[in-house]
């Protein structure tokens, strides 16, 4: 039977879980915002810097070169950037479900018997 003083333990219990990760979780968001936020600062002064570039450019050769240097550059810095944000996406997840974990396994027994 389940007793006041068990309800009580597993009810603290869930409050710290919430609570811990309710922190994770905002420490995460906040590295992932501070992130974008670098991620867009950079952008823009690249883009800048190419279209400075584009704009002293003495004839259409150089200016298309410009712009293919500009493509292939923001394509794969985009690309980095998004494995990063992606992997930080993937360690929030990771980190949100972790002091859930524990609670998870104490409450679901191991199958033991083969299914039929």
């Amino acid at each position: 039977m389940f007793s006041y003083d068990d309800a009580s333990k597993m009810g603290k219990e869930m409050m710290d879980n919430m609570l811990t990760n309710y922190s994770a979780t905002a420490q995460a968001l906040q590295a992932l915002a501070t992130e974008m936020s670098d991620y867009s600062k950079k952008t823009y002064e690249g883009n800048s810097a190419a279209f400075e570039k584009l704009m002293a450019a003495k004839s259409f050769d150089k200016a298309f070169e410009i712009q293919s240097d500009y493509a292939k550059n923001a394509y794969e810095e985009f690309m980095a950037e998004a494995t990063k944000m992606s992997e930080m996406c993937m360690e929030l997840a990771r980190k949100a479900y972790e002091p859930y974990e524990s609670a998870v396994a104490a409450a679901t027994p191991p199958a033991t018997k083969k299914a039929a």
